[in-house]
Parts: structure tokens; C-alpha cells; sequence
């Protein structure tokens, strides 16, 4: 049985490879990791530490031991030497385009093809903040910015060289639905991005779309095709991002007459993931503790009950948390509970039997008026069933933004409706938790890095290496593994 060997570029904290891992390990379809290369000190501790996992038929007691008590994790280069090695190899922190990179790869590359009999697989996306619309909305207001002398709108190009170099099988490279529309020196970037992919390796690849059966005729897919939406396919998320699918020519593709990734499926709600974690409070920014909490929380709900501009439902929401007498006590919890909501294609991928706490499931500080507009918001979200709109908070809870009526912010307090998908998990989470306020009301807060990864369908036993903000920003940056999980095995499917 042929088994694949896997190089994940631009890799972050190993969403795409995680994916990819876990469909490897099925017998069906056998492959593995060999090389992750990653710029992020802090993404690259924790592909390492990852990879250093894999690297046991199953996870080493210690590692159980640490996560379950509240320890550090121990030194793994003293009790596992061998494997702790095999994982500084594999994982390489790395600028892809920086002077002699390139070269320095390509050796590994070269030997991992030989090695294989071109059994190979090419994953990752090249950075996106040149194509993403905020990216693009950014660079608008810098004086003398210039698309074309904008070296991340080219990094593709390193993605291609590479794939020049290996030849893999098949490639899968991933990036914002803002390349469909980002243009350079007057054109699309995506249509040179496809032809640049479809012309690479000598033999040149077949590029196929994933969500959408590609035309009969042979022609390549319209640019829009390769648009995939993940809460389609089983990802609590709206996330929606160009993923194009390259099988090498020499190697014959059958008659596609379904999606690869299947039909839509049911969507799964923010509720259904996160409801098992244990209820928690957010912090106060100045002088915390929970009595000072409680009586803030309940001062900004009596506010909020009697504010005749407020919706009445709303204001019953606020007059049920005023009055409540168990609120939650705890910033941080260890501990989890079971929850029979979680979808079955979840539960299995989330859950680990000796796994017996959450994983860095604490939350932030927020300063008081941000505790009245987190229950504004969360309150409205649960009678309404959408976000409110900053426009349609009482003027109490306004900020004092001097340009908060120019619309330009309607969305800066978004809570993540309890019955929908989430929206998109973006490294901004890192940055105040704004856009993304936790469904229930009396918890007044951001979701913590464990319920943004249960989003972004990390499992439970995925552990974030770095502080709070960076594992925040590992979380927003990753591709669902669930989601390239489905990808991998359609990958996979066609490369025998």
C-alpha cells in the first residue's frame, strides 16, 4: 500500500496538517507528516510539540499527567530524546522567501521524492493579509502603498517553486475568498495564481474543485468554484476560503460527477460545541475578584432592565441576570462536563478518554462599561437570534469612540448567536475579543482559546504553546482540522 509523505508550508500552528495526520492514520489511506515549515516561533512550539505526539502510537502518559494536573509539561529532549529529535527535524522555523531558504529546503525536498517514489503531498497557504478585504482596506490608508511593490501579494510564488521542486502528487493550497477579487498591475491575481499552479512541476496538474464537480470537458473550473464554505461541511464556522485541489497529469483522474467533499451537510451551531465547557465569568481589567464582579455584572443588568429604549425582551434577558444568584464563580476551569449536543461526526474528533480537563479554557479582564455592552449584546443575540448592530445599543452603553456614528464600526461588539454557525475565527480574537462575546448573557465575556479552537474543531488534547494573546492568534490563523481532515481523504481517493 502506498504510503504519502506530506510537506506543509506556511504551516501555523498545523491545522492543515493535523487534517492531514489524522486521515494518514487510517489504513486506507496512509500518509504523514515529513516537513512543516513555519515563521512563528510560537506556532512552531507548538507544531513541534504536535509532531512529538505523533510520534507514539499513542500519546506518552506524561503528557496526560501535565495537561490533567495543571503542570508544566516536562523537558521531552531528557525523558524522549529519539522522538523529541525526530520533531525538532521534522518542524523547521523558516521565512519561505528569505534569502536561502529555498535552498536549504530543496535538499529535503529532493530527498523526501526520491525517498517516496514521488509519493508526495504539497499543503498550506501562503500568508493572506495582502488579499483579505481588511488586509486591503489597511493598505488603502497607507500613504504611497503600492499593490505591485507589495511582496506578499507574490509569495504564492514561493508556494510554486517549491511545488516546481517536489512534484508532488497532488497539491492542496489554501487561502482567503479575498483572492477571487484582489488585483494587481491591473488584473486578478487569482487567474495567474491558477496558472502558475496548473503549469508547475514539467508535467503540469489538474486543479480541481472540491465543493462544486468540475466541468465535464475538461476546461478548468471558474475562478469562483474553488470558493469553499465550511459550514457546510460539518464545521461550526462560517469560515469561507479558495482551497484548489492539483493532481498531477501523469496521474489519471476518474469522472467527477459528485462533489469531492460530498453534499452540504447540516449546519452545527455555536451551542452545540461549546456548551459543554464549564460556565465561566470574565475578569474585571482593574481590582477582579468575584464579589466586585458579581455586583458590577448585576448593576449593568438593572441598567439594561430599566432602560424603557431597550427591547422588552431584552430587557427580561437583563432582569433574569440582575436577579441570578449563581452566576458563575470561576475565570479558569480544569474541569469539563459531558454534553450528549455535541454532533457525532464531533464528538469522537473532539474527545480523548484520558484527557480529564479543558485545555486553556480561561478568560480575559474587561473593564465595567465592556460588561454591560458583552450582556447587551449576548441578551439581544438570544432574543433576536442575530448580533445587535452598535447603533442599536442604549446610549449608555456607547462607546466613546469620536467616530463611532460613521458606521464604519457597526459590528464592533458581535456576539456569536448560540443557534447559527460562528463567524469566521480570525487572528483578531487575539486581539480584545469584541467580535467575538460568548452567547450567554451572565457570563459577560470573549470566548476563551479552547472555545475558539472547539470552532475552529481543534481536538481537545491540541495544546497551544506561547501566552494567551499568541495562542489566540495560532487559532485564528489555522484551517479547521476537521474541515482538511475531509479534504485529505478526498486527496487521498484520487491519488490511489
Amino acid at each position: 500500500m502506498r504510503n504519502f509523505a506530506i510537506i506543509d508550508l506556511f504551516a501555523g500552528p498545523g491545522g492543515l496538517g493535523e487534517g492531514f495526520s489524522r486521515a494518514g492514520r487510517d489504513t486506507e489511506t496512509p500518509m504523514g507528516i515529513h516537513l512543516s515549515v513555519e515563521m512563528d516561533e510560537h506556532a512552531v512550539q507548538t507544531l513541534r510539540l504536535r509532531s512529538f505526539l505523533r510520534s507514539f502510537d499513542a500519546f506518552p502518559p506524561e503528557y496526560y499527567e501535565a495537561l490533567n494536573t495543571g503542570k508544566p509539561l516536562p523537558a521531552w529532549s531528557e525523558i524522549y530524546p529519539t522522538n523529541w529529535q525526530l520533531a525538532q527535524s521534522e518542524v523547521r522555523q523558516r521565512v519561505l522567501g528569505a534569502d536561502g531558504v529555498f535552498e536549504e529546503i530543496a535538499v529535503e525536498l529532493d530527498r523526501v521524492r526520491e525517498a517516496n517514489h514521488g509519493d508526495t503531498i504539497l499543503i498550506g497557504g501562503p500568508p493572506c493579509q495582502a488579499y483579505s478585504l481588511v488586509g486591503r482596506s489597511r493598505n488603502k490608508g497607507k500613504e504611497g502603498y503600492i499593490a505591485e511593490k507589495d511582496d506578499r501579494h507574490y509569495l504564492y510564488r514561493e508556494y510554486v517553486r517549491i511545488l516546481d521542486r517536489l512534484k508532488p502528487a497532488a497539491f492542496v493550497m489554501e487561502n482567503v475568498k479575498g483572492m477571487l477579487s484582489s488585483k494587481v498591475d491591473g488584473g486578478g491575481i487569482f487567474s495567474r495564481v491558477l496558472d502558475d499552479l496548473e503549469d508547475a512541476g514539467e508535467i503540469g496538474y489538474h486543479l480541481l474543485p472540491l465543493a462544486t464537480v468540475p466541468p465535464a470537458d475538461g476546461q478548468r473550473a471558474d475562478g469562483r468554484d474553488f470558493l469553499i464554505r465550511a459550514e457546510n461541511h460539518g464545521v461550526p464556522q462560517a469560515r469561507h476560503r479558495v482551497i484548489v485541489l492539483g493532481i498531477r497529469k501523469d496521474i489519471p483522474v476518474p469522472d467527477i460527477t459528485t462533489p469531492l467533499l460530498g453534499e452540504p451537510a447540516k449546519f452545527v451551531n455555536v451551542a452545540e460545541v461549546i456548551d459543554d465547557l464549564w460556565r465561566l465569568r470574565s475578569g474585571l481589567s482593574r481590582q477582579d475578584d468575584t464579589s466586585a464582579w458579581h455586583r458590577e455584572v448585576k448593576q449593568q443588568a438593572q441598567a439594561i432592565a430599566n432602560c424603557a429604549d431597550v427591547e422588552i425582551g431584552v430587557r427580561e434577558v437583563a432582569r433574569r441576570v440582575a436577579r441570578d444568584e449563581v452566576l458563575p464563580l470561576d475565570r479558569r476551569s480544569r474541569m469539563k462536563r459531558n454534553s450528549d449536543r455535541l454532533p457525532e461526526h464531533l464528538r469522537n474528533w473532539f474527545r480523548d478518554g484520558s484527557l480529564l480537563a479543558a485545555l486553556q479554557h480561561e478568560t480575559r479582564g474587561h473593564i465595567p462599561g465592556d460588561l454591560g455592552r458583552y450582556l447587551f449584546s449576548a441578551a439581544y443575540a438570544e432574543v433576536q437570534e442575530r448580533s445587535p448592530k452598535l447603533s442599536e445599543f442604549p446610549s449608555f452603553l456607547q462607546p466613546l469612540h469620536r467616530n463611532r456614528a460613521s458606521g464604519d464600526f457597526a459590528d464592533r461588539f458581535r456576539t456569536q448567536v448560540a443557534i447559527r454557525p460562528s463567524t469566521t475565527v480570525t487572528s483578531h480574537i487575539s486581539k480584545d475579543g469584541h467580535y467575538f462575546i460568548h452567547p450567554d448573557p451572565a457570563q459577560c465575556r470573549s470566548l476563551t482559546v479552547r472555545e475558539a479552537a472547539r470552532l475552529q474543531t481543534f481536538p481537545d488534547n491540541y495544546y497551544f504553546c506561547g501566552p494567551r494573546t499568541k495562542q489566540y492568534h495560532q487559532v485564528g490563523n489555522a484551517v479547521p482540522p476537521y474541515f482538511a481532515y475531509q479534504i485529505a481523504k478526498a486527496v487521498r481517493r484520487l491519488t490511489g
